[in-house]
């Protein structure tokens, strides 16, 4: 459920003006004041590398020579710069008509500066064809006030080669948290020292295991967290023992070599044979390593493997734009168009209509098969074990640095379990209510 965004070096890029030709596809609108047959002019922004925005263009330029009557004017951040720059814009009434969010969605959502999109549902805008789930995270406050861009599962990602240097045969797909730990272990006695069965996820890992246990990390509907203090005691008390039996990464490489750091992670160099990771990221992590690497469901709990398909980012528009129509217009060519799905492929998740879902598939490698294969499973999985979509609780970036510093003091010996989890949720609650 934490999102990890890629990073760059900042950067702004202007599209490309499509000249103004044939006839306005939307008309006159009272909203927009767009006269039939005028031009309008949608500035859009994004986070990422060079990549995803080389990706981004080439996709809009599709878009204009579809829809010539709507120039866009696009810019790029890395995400350590995106969210600061766009609350800059908002608070100056300068936002952009349409913008990516991420997991913080929810912010945005009560600062009342998203767009209903609700009017233009069965109009400029499909959702037809989308995961119910994926139409539903877009709803908040009743409203549909976003539109997922990409879906991620999030799964366990393993080394193979590693489990064949050791001799043990891949756990079974219905594997529980106790065979993980025992596997961890086994891992690492077998393959010797400087060798880790697996990484520590307390942190992401966390509203998994709440799901499997009944909880979540917030609760949308009343608007609460959606776990107590024991509720994720025994997660932490879980990876604390883990980790002294030696199985676990150890918390000096886990801050030196980030899990998520493609340039440094152990799952990459070898040493570490598993982690958490969401779909999306498969194929930049195994660009990287000859060792082949497969995704498999995260162990289970006692309501199942608490996996569901999840935004991995998405579409908002401006509250103020003057353009909403067009907006809504913009988010319909993103998911449906099979011309932009073959353009942006994967780079924000697997697409999330089916349409296009089994489009990609036809032509995917080897890499991306297994991510199909594996976000195939878990959509057909959750119509049996269905769980609710994981929304970040308000004041997620101080929630998320609270949760990592727990982690490393639990890790590093400064506080017992029990004291750091009563300070984390402690923490956590006086976060929660101050972001209300």
């Amino acid at each position: 459920m934490f999102k990890r965004l890629m990073i760059s070096s900042i950067a702004s890029l202007l599209l490309l003006v499509t000249a103004c030709s044939g006839t306005d596809h939307t008309g006159a609108d009272e909203q927009t004041g767009t006269a039939e047959g005028g031009q309008v002019e949608l500035r859009m922004m994004w986070w990422g590398d060079q990549k995803r925005a080389d990706l981004t263009n080439e996709a809009l330029k599709v878009f204009q020579e579809k829809h010539p009557n709507i120039k866009i004017v696009g810019e790029f951040a890395p995400s350590s710069g995106y969210f600061d720059k766009l609350n800059t814009q908002l608070a100056s009434g300068t936002a952009p008509d349409i913008f990516f969010l991420g997991g913080n969605v929810v912010d945005y959502a009560k600062k009342d500066v998203l767009l209903n999109l609700d009017p233009y549902v069965g109009n400029e805008l499909n959702l037809d064809g989308m995961d119910t789930t994926m139409v539903e995270y877009g709803r908040l406050d009743g409203k549909l006030q976003h539109i997922s861009a990409g879906a991620n599962a999030r799964g366990t990602v393993v080394n193979q080669a590693l489990f064949d240097q050791a001799g043990i045969p891949l756990p079974a797909s219905d594997w529980t948290w106790e065979d993980y730990a025992a596997i961890s272990k086994e891992l690492s006695d077998k393959l010797g020292k400087g060798y880790y069965g697996t990484y520590n996820f307390t942190v992401d890992g966390m509203d998994i295991f709440l799901k499997q246990h009944g909880k979540q990390l917030y609760d949308m509907k009343n608007g609460t967290l959606g776990f107590a203090k024991e509720d994720i005691l025994e997660w932490f008390t879980y990876w604390e023992q883990a980790s002294k039996s030696g199985g676990v990464v150890t918390p000096e490489l886990q801050v030196s070599n980030p899990p998520d750091d493609t340039s440094k992670s152990l799952l990459i160099t070898g040493k570490a044979a598993m982690s958490l990771l969401p779909s999306n990221q498969l194929a930049a992590f195994q660009s990287l390593t000859e060792d082949k690497l497969i995704l498999l469901p995260v162990p289970r709990g006692p309501k199942g493997t608490g996996v569901v398909f999840e935004s991995s980012q998405g579409l908002s528009g401006y509250a103020n734009t003057k353009h909403a129509k067009e907006v809504a217009i913009l988010m319909d060519f993103w998911i449906n168009d099979p011309d932009a799905a073959k353009i942006l492929g994967n780079d924000r998740g697997v697409p999330v209509t089916e349409a296009n879902r089994n489009l990609l598939q036809q032509e995917a490698g080897p890499v991306e098969e297994i991510v199909y294969n594996y976000t195939s499973f878990v959509s057909e999985a959750t119509k049996t074990e269905p769980f609710d979509v994981s929304y970040n609780p308000p004041g997620f970036a101080e929630f998320s640095k609270l949760a990592q510093t727990t982690n490393q003091e639990i890790g590093f010996g400064r506080k017992s379990v029990e004291q750091a989890v009563t300070d984390f949720y402690n923490g956590t609650v006086r976060i929660f209510e101050s972001n209300q």
